[in-house]
């Protein structure tokens, strides 16, 4: 059989691969389709479009990453611990994707939200459910935290917008020098942003 699951699954693979590697506008179907060892008829019986691969991309690794800050954030620890955890996770993540291939990937949606936002409105839309998301799960656990009197930020909403657009522009400085020590900076950031009371007793983590 020449169209079976597996191939799409081949196929959304070798794209997120390639994507994170040169990102998308620069790919095609063939090269693609070549990388995930599929004839090219199979990317159009499973995608209409490369449009749709990208949404689908953007879909198998929202789920993968959501299941990880779940698990992190919905943890039984103290809340400003999930919180740093999440970090630290984000941080070893990219430093052991630097040793694998000598470069800082960086993130994935920030990524393509550069690239292209302002090219096409579903992958846009997609992206800003993405990051809603991201930050109705920090503003939980940093209402959490405000309820037990661990932090004095008066708007949680704002306050997680702020810690995950921060996690952005850290992951693409640290790509962009091709260095993690950009990452350095996270937790104590994260500290101001939320106005902790004790950050000295909250930096000291799980």
């Amino acid at each position: 059989m020449g169209r079976t699951s597996d191939a799409r699954e081949k196929i959304l693979t070798a794209a997120q691969a390639l994507i994170e590697l040169r990102g998308y506008s620069a790919l095609g179907v063939a090269e693609i389709c070549k990388a995930a060892g599929v004839p090219k008829g199979s990317f159009y019986y499973f995608f209409e479009s490369k449009e749709a691969l990208a949404l689908a991309v953007l879909d198998e690794h929202w789920e993968a990453q959501r299941s990880d800050w779940a698990r992190i954030l919905r943890d039984d620890a103290e809340p400003l611990s999930r919180l740093r955890r999440l970090f630290e996770e984000t941080e070893a993540g990219l430093r052991a994707g630097q040793r694998s291939c000598g470069t800082v990937s960086g993130c994935m949606f920030g990524n393509l939200t550069l690239e292209l936002s302002n090219q096409t409105e579903p992958i846009r839309e997609r992206l800003q459910q993405i990051f809603d998301a991201q930050v109705e799960m920090v503003e939980k656990v940093i209402g959490e935290a405000r309820e037990r009197g661990e932090v004095t930020v008066g708007d949680t909403r704002e306050a997680a917008r702020s810690i995950v657009a921060q996690l952005e522009g850290q992951v693409l400085f640290a790509k962009l020098y091709n260095n993690t020590r950009h990452l350095d900076g996270l937790w104590g950031n994260c500290l101001a942003l939320i106005a902790a009371r004790r950050p000295d007793t909250a930096a000291v983590g799980s």
